[in-house]
């Protein structure tokens, strides 16, 4: 929101209003700008100072024609502060196709227009890809432009300190442009889960490259072969596996990839580190990570890998790449198995970095995931195994706090690789751990009037779409939609179901309340505004109040609509909130993938093979 109203207010409807600073009334109507499927759960959230007292209409936005006109229904929980009185509207009874917003009757307060029916998600998993292919390291298809091509000079290995090593490929992080395998894997495992659930959702718009032109496959597993290409480099032999390319000597500024002015002591905008995995507390400055083994690493590139050989040999008719993947699978597993335990990231000069502290859960997915591809008991039972190992020990779900990253990958997809393979008792099991997860969130969510379940640390709208992926994958597992209302609830805060009535994507809807000044380099210095990254997301007070370097560049267009629990703020100066990830984004493409199915597909969702 780039405009405030300046100015008083004033609706007089039985009682007065009291009037925001920023000369809006108050009562706020917050709906999911992107919309609804005919067949959803609607449900806005309206909050105020004061009791509300009219009712509400939805309104027709083609002709402005009063539809229908409904009673808010007080919601009486624990508030954030800021605002006492918080009212529901339920409209899920109104299943017409069209666009429409929502209209207090006397004082004329309305929401943001949102759609109903199919159109809503038609193609968006599409609009997250374009930010993918924003984040591309090497040939980067958004800016027309090679950048790294030095990547990079090892550290750790087994070859002298310094030694190059061809790692170039991958994608860059965030808004900074280091590329990391915790990320980079999960993410490529998770665009190759989505088309393998929804292959008939993905489009062809898009060469290998990321060029305009339709080349036969999936724009989906065009992204993904990216992320594939990459690991392969970086699992540079039998016994060797990289984990991270740079570190937080990136972090001067802004800058165009292709014009870097990191120097890690080859010059700006040359070679930069490579580091090995080890198993072993790592970095070069004055800060160490912690780590114990590697199979955090190695079990998500499997099960990646195994993905990949499955589909390129089933639905590309390409062997010689599923060969490929199929002995990278089986190597990088053996790996994780010969070096139980995680890795985690490496900083340098600061003491942020990835704090990924499990491993049992991806071991659980690439051996859940090689089952699939060769047959083998021996993995399945192994499977089996890790998934007993991690258990929810391993989720956030069933905790009210993490470090950064702890417990990453943000949801055990293993859970669900394992479930179509194993007997009745031990789906129950699987089913059990994620019902478990759920249940905790859905308590948490009770307790606040926007219904939302997850705890706001850093990275809260990852912790969010994984939460849905989990609720969505459960329904697959177990038949069970009790949680649908639950489900529907974390979605639609998403897309401006929330105090600041902003979607969480960019771009997304086009004409919505979007992010807009985001913490990357493309918007800083080209003004570029790529749709489909996901941001960071609001996070407890208590976070943000005490990180470093936190400055706004602009007065904080939501401070009439902050509270003392979670701040969100659109301002570049944010890294915290307003930074999109490339994981985040990646990990949301399954869950836009579900949505965006057609409306008459909702009862008979795909199954597993």
């Amino acid at each position: 929101m780039k405009t405030v109203l300046r100015g008083f207010l004033i609706f007089i409807w039985g009682i007065s209003l009291v009037v925001e600073g920023h000369g809006q009334a108050d009562v706020y109507l917050r709906v999911n700008q992107l919309g609804y499927l005919a067949n959803d759960e609607k449900e806005a959230l309206i909050f105020s100072h004061s009791p509300v007292r009219e009712p509400v209409q939805l309104i027709r936005s083609a002709d402005d024609e009063v539809i229908m006109a409904f009673k808010p229904e007080r919601r009486k929980t624990a508030n954030w502060g800021n605002f006492d009185f918080y009212y529901t509207l339920n409209f899920t009874s109104f299943t017409s196709p069209g666009e429409y917003y929502l209209q207090t009757k006397k004082s004329l307060r309305q929401s943001a227009s949102f759609k109903i029916g199919p159109e809503a998600y038609a193609h968006h998993q599409e609009t997250l890809l374009t930010f993918m292919r924003q984040q591309r390291c090497g040939y980067n298809p958004v800016l027309d432009m090679v950048c790294h091509e030095k990547d990079g000079r090892s550290f750790y290995g087994p070859m002298p300190d310094s030694t190059y090593v061809d790692l170039s490929g991958g994608w860059h992080d965030a808004g900074d442009q280091l590329k990391y395998l915790i990320t980079g894997s999960y993410a490529t495992a998770h665009m190759l889960m989505a088309f393998d659930l929804y292959p008939e959702k993905f489009a062809d718009a898009y060469n290998a490259l990321g060029q305009a032109g339709s080349n036969g496959i999936p724009d989906v597993l065009d992204e993904a072969k990216w992320g594939l290409d990459w690991i392969h480099k970086m699992h540079a032999g039998p016994d060797l596996l990289f984990h991270q390319v740079g570190d937080d000597r990136d972090h001067r500024g802004f800058k165009i990839p292709n014009q870097d002015n990191s120097d890690y002591g080859w010059g700006e905008n040359s070679y930069r580190a490579a580091y090995l995995a080890t198993g072993k507390p790592q970095g070069l400055g004055k800060y160490k990570s912690q780590a114990t083994g590697l199979a955090n690493l190695a079990g998500r590139s499997a099960a990646a890998m195994a993905l990949a050989a499955r589909i390129w040999e089933k639905h590309l008719n390409d062997p010689l790449y599923a060969a490929k993947c199929r002995k990278a699978a089986i190597s990088l597993y053996r790996l994780g198995r010969e070096h139980e335990g995680y890795q985690q990231g490496n900083s340098y000069g600061a003491p942020y970095r990835y704090n990924e502290e499990t491993w049992a859960d991806d071991m659980e997915w690439g051996a859940a995931e090689l089952f699939a591809l060769t047959g083998e008991n021996a993995y399945l039972e192994q499977a089996k195994a890790y998934a007993l190992m991690s258990s929810n020990e391993d989720a956030w779900t069933v905790r009210d706090t993490a470090a950064h990253y702890q417990l990453y990958p943000f949801i055990n997809m293993g859970h669900f690789a394992l479930h179509r393979h194993v007997e009745a008792d031990f789906k129950q099991i699987l089913e059990g751990y994620y019902q478990a997860g759920i249940d905790y969130t859905l308590k948490r969510a009770t307790q606040n009037p926007f219904h939302i379940g997850v705890p706001f640390i850093w990275c809260s709208n990852n912790l969010l779409t994984s939460l849905i992926t989990q609720v969505i994958l459960y329904e697959k597992m177990s038949g069970d939609s009790q949680y649908h209302h639950f489900l529907t609830t974390q979605r639609d805060w998403l897309f401006g179901r929330n105090p600041w009535g902003t979607s969480m994507f960019t771009g997304m809807p086009d004409k919505g309340e979007t992010p807009d000044d985001v913490h990357t380099s493309v918007y800083v210095m080209l003004g570029l505004e790529v749709p489909g990254g996901l941001v960071d997301g609001p996070i407890y007070r208590s976070i943000h109040d005490s990180l470093l370097g936190l400055t706004l560049n602009d007065s904080d267009e939501f401070a009439h609509l902050q509270n003392n629990h979670v701040v969100y703020q659109d301002d570049v100066g944010d890294y915290s909130t307003n930074e999109p990830t490339m994981d985040g984004t990646a990990g949301a493409i399954l869950m836009m993938a579900h949505f965006g199915r057609e409306a008459s597909q909702k009862a008979t969702a795909i199954k597993q093979d």
